[in-house]
């Protein structure tokens, strides 16, 4: 049995201090990423296994986090489905052949995970042999309505109006691209466990935008069935989103054994939300890493408060760790995290 505090904690274990890792933490805010990004394309940076290995392994260099998660895209897979995705510079990611219609949603193709996205199995196989056991790995995929949004929208939303007449006009067109995308991503995080990831996160960033009653008609059947197959497999699963106060009971009902929360809900308060029975992950507001240390040791002491040692805790961002954060802030809180609860 790993012994390991970041899976014992995906499993309400009990550890000997609070595990902590970061959404983005090999990105933008260091250097060593930024000297590569320099040199190479993004889609070039993911497809790289090299590449992609000493990025991911970048972090654990320079900070005392309890897990690694592999460098990728949530995108990646849109692509091996037969849309075209570019991650274009100072505008983010354009996906080129939107899906709009059912006929749209019927020429997808459900992407084959050694075949389309074999680089991704390379690259967990390569960091998984160069941390050799010394913290957890952490393979990840986009939950079905996030990447749906992206494919309708043809890149990042606000107001999602694209997403939601579809979701709303167009069901037999929504059906048809949330099943593939459903099938596509269970594959696709069932290969990275056999490559060598040990906890796979779902990303549904965007389904903060829904309310409870859409999530549940829309959303929560797709949703359900990946981490029915997760948990058939054996493997532990972090589900999170962002937006997500009203809908952490719901997302706790899809599945999942640590459920993600922002830093718009208290800790204690998301946790009685999510219910007992499953762990949490959170929940520092990301630009609060760009005050002064004070305020963050301040604000880290509060959540871990909250937490009250409570087994299955895993301290985290609400979201990525952003470009413009100090790197000495990062470094200084995970080492806070161990020391407040070792």
């Amino acid at each position: 049995m790993e012994t390991l505090p970041f899976l014992l904690a995906c499993r309400c274990e009990k550890t000997h201090r609070t595990p902590v890792w970061f959404m983005r933490q090999a990105g933008r805010y260091m250097a060593e990423y930024r000297r590569i990004r320099e040199k190479y394309p993004l889609m070039e940076m993911f497809k790289n296994p090299e590449l992609a290995t000493e990025i991911t392994l970048q972090p654990l260099k320079a900070l005392a986090v309890d897990a690694a998660i592999i460098f990728a895209d949530i995108l990646l897979p849109l692509e091996g489905m037969g849309i075209k995705v570019e991650f274009a510079p100072g505008e983010g990611p354009v996906l080129h052949n939107p899906v709009r219609s059912l006929a749209d949603a019927e020429a997808l193709r459900i992407a084959d995970p050694e075949g389309d996205l074999g680089y991704v199995m390379k690259s967990l196989a390569m960091v998984k042999s160069e941390i050799n056991g010394r913290v957890a790995l952490i393979g990840f995929a986009g939950a079905p309505f996030t990447l749906a949004s992206y494919a309708i929208e043809g890149g990042s939303s606000r107001n999602f109006i694209l997403t939601k007449k579809m979701m709303y006009g167009d069901r037999a067109a929504w059906d048809c691209l949330m099943e593939k995308i459903t099938r596509t991503i269970t594959a696709y995080i069932l290969a990275q466990y056999r490559s060598g990831a040990q906890v796979i996160q779902l990303f549904d960033s965007w389904v903060g935008c829904l309310s409870p009653a859409d999530y549940r008609e829309f959303v929560f059947d797709h949703t359900r069935s990946i981490f029915a197959a997760l948990k058939q497999a054996g493997v532990p699963a972090i589900h999170f989103g962002t937006g997500t106060g009203d809908l952490l009971p719901l997302l706790r009902e899809a599945g999942g054994d640590v459920i993600g929360a922002d830093w718009r809900t208290n800790l204690d308060d998301a946790w009685q939300r999510i219910g007992p029975g499953a762990g949490i992950q959170g929940n520092l507001d990301p630009v609060a890493l760009m005050a002064p240390w004070p305020f963050i040791q301040e604000r880290a002491r509060d959540i871990l408060d909250r937490a009250a040692g409570r087994p299955g805790h895993i301290f985290n961002l609400g979201h990525g760790i952003l470009p413009q954060t100090p790197v000495d802030s990062v470094k200084a809180l995970a080492d806070f995290v161990h020391d407040y609860t070792g």
